[in-house]
């Protein structure tokens, strides 16, 4: 299959594109400290989700997980007119896109059950990174019936061996983290965290869920503290980041301030709006943010079908669009078979001028002060004089729109609640049992 040429649009063409001058320092566990990160999310952490997520204020981003072999098979391509960076795969489509603009602020992570293949796969990378983590975390079957993921829970001793060899072979300035999920019983969770504290990481990120429990059930928050507490007492400088159930950069700040975890991760909601790292987020994003991640992308050379799927995840309060104009957006880029088709919807910017707005916000803060995020709440808008009445105290819950069963353009495959309620599974987290995941049976051909 030929390559798919390169976008012809006139911004491509037309506007040199100035190559930044990027100083990459080591990330050290401050790095990882005082702010909000985006998680790596399949197909939904595109490249220019990430970079979207760093003009609103993501400290750091993480790509999607790759797997070890696949970019062991990887062909380096550099596009000369944006710097893309791309690896591709046998069929000349990219499995990994990055910018030397986000470099500094990009975690690559990695699903591996061999210590080898891991090294293999991150010195394959580590030229456009700023650090690689070991993906501890994932419970689905294509990643744990390999050994990896989830599965690394279950063999610690493979899971510290990996980390170990990562931080051994690759360069001390390539930084190297762990995301793992809460084990069934505290003790065991802090006895693993205390060996993968001690194997040289930076970082550990602790999804709130256990192994078997889905997005619908609530993350199980409470349990992080103690963890973060224990991590301090072992007198390690190692980062902690709490994920789970986090909507937005205020609740960024109250979990802070409830867990003690030294910043917050989001998945779910930036998937359903990047642009929620900032303190005033956008809304109406079919109108003020769709046609920007799009001449985006068509100016990037970001796959077309990764860029429709994105977008069919966007999700926001309408506040000030119409629901005709918001409907007539959301219509042409389902119809649309490519970007030529959408020269109406993303017309007035290029997206080399979107780009290039991308790049200033990154360089502000670059040359500003540290991103520091506070782990308190906000403090009151209005101002309270010596008579005034005390303010209600405000409920500190996340939104109870994030519990329960999430919509299902927001949060993918997840299960279905049976019809007989009495065959329901108990929550890991009420039981205090957490059943193993079972193995998928192979697929059998029928004749």
């Amino acid at each position: 299959m030929a390559r798919r040429a390169l976008s012809t649009s006139p911004d491509r063409e037309k506007v040199p594109i100035k190559r930044p001058r990027l100083d990459t320092p080591a990330l050290t566990p401050d790095d990882y400290r005082n702010g909000v990160m985006l998680a790596p999310m399949v197909r939904s952490g595109a490249l220019p989700t990430r970079l979207f997520a760093l003009k609103h204020g993501a400290k750091l981003v993480w790509g999607p997980e790759i797997v070890d072999k696949a970019i062991l098979h990887a062909e380096r391509v550099v596009d000369p007119a944006t710097g893309v960076v791309s690896y591709n795969g046998q069929q000349s489509k990219a499995m990994f896109s990055t910018h030397p603009l986000e470099k500094p602020y990009f975690i690559y992570q990695i699903g591996s059950s061999s210590p080898e293949l891991a090294v293999r796969a991150a010195l394959t990378v580590h030229q456009d990174v700023a650090g690689v983590e070991l993906n501890c975390g994932c419970p689905k079957p294509f990643s744990t019936h390999a050994g990896m993921g989830a599965a690394l829970l279950s063999t610690p001793d493979l899971l510290i061996s990996i980390l170990e060899a990562l931080r051994a072979a690759l360069p001390p300035h390539i930084s190297v983290s762990a995301k793992i999920r809460l084990l069934p019983t505290q003790e065991e969770t802090l006895r693993l965290v205390e060996r993968i504290v001690g194997t040289g990481v930076n970082c550990v990120t602790v999804h709130c869920r256990t192994r078997n429990m889905r997005p619908r059930e609530k993350a199980l928050q409470h349990r992080m503290k103690e963890i973060v507490d224990f991590v301090k007492g072992l007198g390690k400088d190692v980062a902690i980041v709490e994920n789970g159930d986090c909507v937005g950069y205020e609740d960024a700040r109250r979990i802070r301030a409830v867990t003690g975890a030294d910043s917050v991760m989001i998945a779910t909601a930036a998937e359903a709006n990047p642009t929620i790292f900032s303190q005033t987020p956008l809304a109406d994003l079919d109108t003020t943010f769709v046609p920007s991640y799009i001449r985006l992308c068509r100016y990037l050379s970001n796959y077309w079908g990764s860029t429709k799927f994105c977008v069919s995840q966007f999700k926001g309060a309408r506040i000030s669009s119409s629901k005709s104009a918001a409907t007539a957006v959301r219509t042409a880029v389902i119809k649309a078979r490519g970007y030529e088709e959408l020269d109406d919807v993303i017309s007035g910017w290029t997206g080399a001028e979107e780009f290039r707005a991308i790049e200033e916000a990154i360089a502000r803060r670059a040359s500003g002060p540290p991103l520091v995020m506070p782990a308190e709440l906000a403090p009151s808008a209005h101002a309270t004089t010596p008579d005034a009445e005390p303010e209600q105290p405000r409920v500190l819950d996340t939104p109870a729109e994030w519990r329960g069963n999430p919509d299902r353009s927001v949060v993918h495959d997840a299960p279905l609640l049976p019809t007989n309620e009495r065959r329901a599974t108990v929550p890991a987290g009420v039981s205090g049992h957490d059943e193993a995941t079972p193995t998928p049976a192979p697929l059998v051909s029928v004749m």
